[in-house]
């Protein structure tokens, strides 16, 4: 029998309907535990893939600044590369600086000897924070991948 304060619920006859709070309290917690180991792996793995396009995006431009190079001069900006639009992953354009040109050294991106990454040209992308500083060992430009050594060199700054 199954009514009373002394229900028995392992009988067949008798089922309950729904969970305790209890039963409900430890599921929230299981989920919520299991999405806090989650999403850390899961925005690193997001990061990862957004430098990877980024760095092959910083190849394909390069490639294409030699072939525009060996019919003269590199362009003055991105835009007479006839490619479109040229956004990195986090939706901000490509930085592009024609050194060749003849511009102030100080406007030059520099590595941690204060020597220029560069040449001919500095390309990069200002990375996830969306800033940048001409030394790569300041702290805004740790995230920026960026193009080096006349193109020796693509990859994540603090990777340089």
């Amino acid at each position: 029998m199954c009514s009373g304060k002394y229900r028995q619920y392992s009988s067949p006859t008798c089922r309950r309907n729904g969970f305790t709070l209890l039963e409900l309290m430890a599921a929230i917690v299981t989920i919520a535990l299991l999405v806090s180991i989650a999403l850390p792996a899961y925005t690193g793995a997001v990061l990862k893939a957004k430098n990877s396009v980024a760095a092959a995006d910083i190849a394909r431009i390069d490639g294409a600044l030699e072939r525009y190079r060996s019919r003269g001069a590199l362009p003055a900006n991105l835009g007479e590369l006839g490619m479109g639009e040229l956004n990195d992953p986090w939706e901000r354009p490509y930085q592009y600086l024609n050194i060749e040109a003849g511009v102030n050294q100080g406007m030059v991106r520099k590595d941690r000897n204060l020597v220029p990454l560069n040449t001919d040209y500095d390309l990069y992308s200002m990375g996830e924070d969306g800033e940048s500083k001409k030394p790569l060992t300041a702290k805004a430009s740790q995230d920026d991948i960026l193009r080096a050594g006349n193109g020796g060199f693509i990859g994540s700054a603090k990777d340089f």
